[in-house]
């Protein structure tokens, strides 16, 4: 062998026990899948798509591939929900901290906006999660009916509900309660709508931080308008 000639290089093994190499593949296998099933059921309906069909998306030969991994459908949307709502959380933490500890009193529109902001880091390329979301809670009845599925909102947003209760008290708790709920509904919908028309290329009204900004003040105005005259409860 000639002097200059490199010395030849040991072949590298994976030296992680078998156990481990099988747990990394097989979580591997888990986020493509719910990658897959969260565009397919934005695009075609959460109950009209065949977890078959799910599986050959994600490029997996066994067509049981979404069952060994999940379970079911509702295992999935629960997947996709906890995956995808730990990124809003983590961002909504460091929003209600800041509040929380701040220098001032914060505002209706702070609550507002520190619930919509987190989601609206989901309007990017190849995510599907808000469209996904609106489907989700439109036929689970909104976030309410989301509960019901064991599919719990983060503690930030418990914090912030608490916190709206303190700073809304001309109104009767339960009117309250029934407006947040619409309010977390309706934006969910009006994102999913930006990130459809933003995808699709089509026109929107404006730039999306200005509309995101529009949208914390439509619903900071609607949670502190007086009731209606004909409501009983204004009474």
């Amino acid at each position: 062998m000639s002097r200059n000639a490199p010395e030849p290089r040991p072949i590298q093994s994976d030296r992680r026990p078998p156990t481990e190499r099988n747990n990394v593949r097989g979580e591997a296998t888990r986020q493509v899948i719910i990658a897959a099933a969260e565009r397919l059921f934005a695009e075609r309906g959460i109950t009209a798509v065949p977890l078959r069909d799910i599986g050959i998306a994600a490029g997996q030969r066994n067509h049981a591939a979404v069952q060994y991994h999940f379970g079911d459908r509702d295992e999935l949307v629960k997947a996709i929900m906890e995956s995808r709502g730990a990124e809003s959380e983590a961002h909504r933490v460091q929003v209600v901290t800041s509040l929380m500890m701040g220098n001032r009193t914060p505002t209706t529109s702070d609550v507002v906006d520190a619930f919509v902001r987190p989601l609206a880091i989901h309007i990017k390329p190849n995510n599907h999660y808000l469209a996904f979301l609106s489907l989700l809670i439109t036929g689970q009845g909104g976030y309410e009916g989301l509960n019901n599925r064991d599919i719990h909102a983060g503690a930030s947003v418990l914090t912030l509900g608490t916190l709206l209760g303190r700073l809304v008290t001309e109104l009767p708790p339960a009117v309250l309660e029934e407006r947040w709920s619409l309010a977390r509904t309706s934006a969910v919908h009006a994102l999913a709508r930006y990130q459809s028309a933003q995808q699709k290329r089509e026109h929107l009204p404006a730039k999306i931080d200005v509309l995101i900004d529009d949208l914390v003040a439509f619903l900071s105005a609607g949670l502190v308008a007086p009731l209606a005259g004909s409501d009983p409860r204004a009474r």
